[in-house]
């Protein structure tokens, strides 16, 4: 695995956690109500646009950690729905 690969792979670990914190506060107090449904939304449509631009060049680290921060992200909106 060449430097670039393993840069992508870090940077996408990091960028990806960060999104875990929010999870897990968010189903521990099951309230959303301070998270912005409209920042969320175009959140995860980026992160799909990513995802589907990472699938077109077939690139690894960006499929692998866009299919996961897509989830989480999806599974913040999702809670923001259910919890308000």
């Amino acid at each position: 695995m060449d430097l670039t690969t393993l840069v992508g792979f870090a940077a996408g670990l990091l960028t990806t956690v960060s999104l875990v914190p929010q999870v897990m506060k968010i189903w521990k107090s099951r309230s959303a109500k301070d998270i912005s449904r409209k920042m969320f939304t175009a959140f995860c449509l980026g992160v799909a646009l990513w995802l589907v631009y990472g699938v077109a060049k077939g690139d690894v680290p960006m499929i692998v950690w866009n299919s996961v921060s897509l989830a989480l992200a999806g599974s913040i909106l999702a809670m923001k729905l259910k919890f308000g």
